[in-house]
């Protein structure tokens, strides 16, 4: 900052020059403005940015918990049967269809049914692949959406979609937006937590998570996999809690000796160390899965190698939602294609390695939740940034499909035991009550109880929203 006679700073904007104008009346009096318009709509009028705040009406949902496959599993090899696929096995593609258009496949591509038998699951009925036996025993708590699509046929910009409504990366993530809109419930852990896979991050990156043109306090914060999902827990060596807690009374207050309003970046930093400082306490034990009984860890599949890792990371975003986190992204795929959904050259091969490591604990995780009676304030969601072509590739294998993919959602208000939409007969395009990212992502805020109309941000004089231009809450579905 510049200085003006040798120490008094230049103010740097209109609401800067308040509070340096006047000896700060100019301040005192807007501070008390904007402190009645808090209380007045029930927000809080604290500094700190992750402060709870209220919903615009009665939520359903507490915490979301997004299960991301990354890669595009194929709908039509877990939860949308298509049996005129399965008999035009092996044949060209009817001209009814149109030509398939795809990243990688050249034209007159064979069709290729499905992998993996469907069968009815449940009261309900649906029905579900055998590539996903113990999700199938949830079925009655699931409703499945089998006509999504989005508009990129390229992971990354897919990706973006799926979690900020926009194809290029920059916009905030539904996580931010989530967290932006309603703060924190939990003092000592982030608000927002993702979960990545050991092999690597997602194509997307850390956009994906981030949270754009909104305050840096409403980004995700990274949890590691392993025993160890946060470092550097332990008080610095040779410091006391009382002179740390010292040390960082005396930062706050040198940094919030120049704070304003729209120093949003600093503000951010202010009650970034202060969380730091309570995670030290709290998140050890938040972490530690060692008092997890042996049946509950067997309910997540930790007893087996192959599902673990991912396991153990479904069971630590229960912990976290349990302790008042807002919301957990978890993937499933990441690093090496060979760890991804993006089943190219062999779709069984793929899919039998992918479905066989998250199965049985996702099922673990929803039944877990419902059985401590969290499912229902928790919205679960299952979903990736595409599907897959009905065309093969190279004989074995299916390339990504936009037009046309599945996505299911459970707890938190949801009417489980129902299918909303339909693709067309071979799963190629969504052909009825077709469902946008933007209308997920209505849908997510309002049983959140947020009106994704009204929750806004004002960025480069243009009024910004997770839903941009669109979105429809999808009520069909919503209890």
């Amino acid at each position: 900052m510049n200085d003006a006679g040798g120490h008094l700073p230049v103010a740097c904007s209109r609401r800067d020059f308040l509070y340096r104008a006047g000896a700060g009346f100019g301040a005192l009096a807007l501070a008390a403005i904007m402190e009645q318009e808090a209380a007045a709509v029930g927000q809080s009028n604290s500094r700190n940015p992750l402060a709870p705040m209220l919903p615009h009406f009665k939520p359903h949902a507490k915490s979301v918990i997004f299960l991301f496959m990354v890669g595009g599993p194929s709908h039509i090899e877990t939860f949308d049967p298509k049996p005129e696929l399965d008999r035009l096995h092996g044949q060209p593609l009817p001209g009814s269809f149109g030509a398939i258009k795809s990243q990688f496949i050249i034209g007159g591509t064979p069709l290729m049914g499905s992998s993996w038998k469907f069968r009815r699951h449940g009261r309900s009925g649906i029905e579900v692949s055998d590539l996903m036996p113990h999700v199938a025993e949830c079925v009655d708590d699931l409703a499945i959406i089998r006509s999504c699509y989005s508009e990129s046929f390229v992971h990354a910009p897919a990706m973006y979609q799926m979690v900020s409504g926009r194809t290029n990366p920059g916009h905030p993530s539904v996580g931010s937006w989530v967290t932006y809109g309603l703060g924190s419930v939990s003092e000592n852990l982030p608000a927002y937590c993702v979960l990545t896979q050991p092999q690597g991050l997602p194509e997307g990156g850390a956009p994906m998570w981030d949270s754009g043109y909104l305050p840096a306090a409403y980004q995700g914060t990274m949890l590691r996999g392993g025993t160890r999902p946060i470092l550097n827990l332990a008080a610095p060596q040779g410091m006391s809690r009382t002179q740390q807690r010292r040390m960082l009374d005396y930062l706050k207050e040198m940094n919030e000796h120049t704070l304003t309003p729209d120093m949003t970046d600093l503000s951010a930093r202010i009650a970034t160390y202060e969380l730091a400082y309570r995670m030290q306490k709290h998140a050890p034990e938040a972490v530690d899965i060692r008092n997890e009984t042996e049946a509950t860890k067997a309910l997540y599949g930790m007893d087996k190698q192959q599902t673990a890792e991912f396991g153990t990371r479904c069971m630590l975003a229960r912990r976290l939602v349990e302790r008042g986190v807002r919301f957990v992204q978890l993937f499933s795929g990441g690093g090496p294609v060979t760890w991804q959904w993006d089943a190219h050259d062999n779709v069984v091969q793929n899919h039998e390695r992918m479905a066989g490591a998250t199965d049985k604990p996702i099922a673990g995780l929803l039944k877990d939740l419902k059985q401590r009676g969290l499912l229902d304030e928790t919205l679960v969601i299952w979903g990736s940034e595409f599907g897959r072509t009905p065309v093969s590739q190279n004989g074995k294998g299916r390339d990504h499909n936009p037009p046309g993919f599945t996505i299911w959602m459970a707890g938190g208000g949801v009417k489980g035991g129902t299918v909303y939409g339909a693709t067309d007969e071979i799963g190629y395009r969504a052909v009825t009550d077709r469902v946008h990212a933007r209308d997920l992502h209505a849908t997510v805020l309002h049983l959140l109880g947020l009106n994704h109309l009204k929750l806004t941000y004002l960025n480069n004089g243009r009024t910004e929203r997770l839903t941009d231009f669109a979105g429809e809450v999808i009520t069909r579905i919503v209890e």
